[in-house]
């Protein structure tokens, strides 16, 4: 497979979680691709770097858009990092998504989609908890209390992953079914060196 090749699938791989990304805009309240671009960012970019850096930075630029746009009413100035918990649960996925999704199948896209929410439940209303005293008791009864808070929001957070993680990783495998030069295979010598620098 040429450089060329490879870039090709980096490129497709980059507008897909773009795009997902994009979709935030127009998504009901919390059915969100976010786990999604984490889990498909770790399954498929050969660098785990980029499986961090570029669904963190669709993460980052659409949250940009939403928090200072659609939201502005609700936050007082310009907010570069509205929830940082958010960006830790995203990590914490992809992390997950590393482990879980070295063969990509029905049952193990589904079952990352289904444990990567329960991870960024419990990072998100742990961030919660930490960061509204004013709301939360700093004991296990308000700790407690934060995670309770947060469960109304968990389905459509696990539907939402669910959903979106089906989406993106059927239409990519059916793409390498039907473009094979969007397959990665292992290679040697120059193309090797041009498959690990992507």
């Amino acid at each position: 497979m040429s450089k060329e090749k490879l870039n090709i699938r980096f490129g497709v791989l980059v507008g897909m979680i773009v795009l997902a990304a994009a979709s935030r805009f127009i998504s009901p309240f919390n059915f969100s691709p976010i786990g999604a671009i984490a889990l498909f960012g770790a399954a498929y970019f050969s660098r785990k770097i980029w499986a961090l850096i570029i669904p963190l930075a669709a993460l980052w630029v659409s949250s940009l858009i939403l928090d200072n746009v659609i939201y502005a009413e609700f936050y007082d100035g310009f907010q570069w990092f509205s929830n940082p918990m958010v960006y830790l649960g995203f990590g914490l996925m992809t992390l997950l998504g590393f482990g879980m999704l070295k063969k990509i199948n029905v049952g193990t896209v589904l079952g990352s989609a289904v444990a990567g929410t329960a991870v960024f439940f419990l990072a998100t209303n742990f961030g919660s908890w930490l960061e509204m005293p004013f709301l939360y008791s700093r004991d296990f009864a308000g700790l407690t209390a934060a995670y309770a808070a947060g469960l109304p929001f968990l389905k459509n957070t696990l539907l939402g992953n669910v959903v979106y993680a089906g989406l993106l990783f059927g239409a990519f495998e059916w793409m390498k079914s039907s473009y094979p030069l969007l397959e990665r295979r292992t290679l040697r010598g120059k193309d090797a060196e041009a498959q690990r620098a992507l």
